[in-house]
């Protein structure tokens, strides 16, 4: 109206007045009235709560769950009533949220499987679970073929597990502090080596340099010697670390897991789902664990192990040498050693570097 209003104020001077819809002219200025049918019309389809259509991308999909009330077409599931075992879109959703009746009912996030929440035998909801058979079951399976099972809701079993899992979790990333620690304090001794090591060359040589040149072999091999001893810890200790290593590698592996595995199960408000993706705890795996604790323990203990050298010259005759020297077998024949003063007919005297030992003859 205000736009005719404007275009007649322009007319004023020509004193013939034109409709700007239907060409038609006025020798007066015409008087605006309300269109009362046009504005019926408006005021019907406001009732009847015309609306544009949906857009496309409000249609369910191949991966996505539909509504199960929609006609035709149909819409995205936005909720899943696990009472009701129907998917609905938003609009066909609002009864639940209007009716009393309905708002007591647990709605969840749209779900494919529901299924699997209905009891194959009484073809009912599955809202307890069975900890003697562990399986979910519904409230007639407990009162007959699981009476007298050790049976809770499927919300407690559900809030047990997840504390079970938590429980796990924290156990691992304790474990992982635990082995971590360990770690520096292998860092620290093989530092501590290396030091000990430099030490002693160090020493060694501001000795044997003072000595004669008759002396200067012995030195060398003394040095040889501590080099050897260097290098077998440090590789023992690097051993230990390496596997220490791979151990906090799969603790953080199988804690990335629950942690993933937690992040996913938090998004599930359907228990019975959440305790068809618990996962079982590998009895081979918690078995393995333990073991390879219990061997990295016993490694740490070990320091140090002599190397024996058995001396032929005072070796008993029934006594056969081999391995450089470092293996005795018993012998039944008498065995070819060159006459040694040192050599007794009834016993046997081994010298190792550092120690002695004599096996006298039965």
């Amino acid at each position: 109206m205000a736009i005719k209003r404007s275009h007649w104020d322009m007319e004023d001077v020509k004193k013939i007045y034109s409709c700007p819809q239907c060409r038609q002219t006025f020798i007066q200025r015409p008087v605006l009235v309300k269109n009362t049918m046009l504005a019926d019309l408006v005021e019907e389809l406001k009732k009847t709560g015309l609306q544009a259509a949906p857009a496309d991308h409000c249609y369910a999909g191949h991966e996505d769950v539909a509504c199960d009330v929609c006609t035709g077409r149909k819409m995205k599931a936005v909720k899943t009533c696990l009472v009701c075992l129907v998917s609905y879109c938003e609009k066909h959703l609002q009864p639940h949220y209007e009716l009393t009746t309905l708002m007591k009912h647990k709605l969840v996030e749209p779900s494919k499987k529901l299924q699997e929440n209905i009891c194959s035998r009484h073809d009912e909801v599955m809202k307890m679970f069975c900890r003697t058979d562990q399986q979910s079951i519904c409230y007639l399976c407990s009162v007959d073929e699981h009476k007298g099972h050790d049976t809770v809701s499927a919300a407690a079993e559900r809030t047990e597990r997840q504390r079970e899992l938590e429980v796990s979790r924290q156990n691992i990333q304790q474990r992982i502090q635990d082995r971590e620690k360990d770690v520096k304090l292998l860092q620290q001794e093989v530092e501590a080596i290396n030091q000990s090591a430099d030490q002693t060359v160090e020493h060694s040589e501001k000795i044997f340099t003072e000595l004669i040149h008759l002396i200067q072999k012995r030195s060398s091999d003394v040095k040889q010697q501590i080099r050897s001893q260097q290098e077998t810890e440090v590789s023992r200790v690097k051993e230990l670390e390496e596997k220490l290593e791979q151990e906090i590698t799969e603790l953080k592996r199988k804690d990335a897991e629950l942690k993933q595995l937690l992040k996913q199960l938090s998004h599930t408000e359907d228990h019975i789902q959440f305790l068809h993706n618990y996962p079982s705890l590998s009895t081979r795996d918690i078995l393995q664990s333990s073991l390879r604790e219990k061997w990295t323990n016993i490694l740490m203990k070990i320091t140090n192990v002599d190397e024996i050298t058995l001396d032929p010259n005072t070796a008993n005759k029934y006594v056969l040498l081999s391995e450089k020297n470092r293996k005795a077998t018993f012998m039944t024949v008498i065995q070819c050693y060159p006459n040694h003063p040192d050599r007794s007919g009834c016993r046997s005297d081994f010298h190792p570097p550092g120690f002695s030992m004599v096996y006298h003859c039965p």
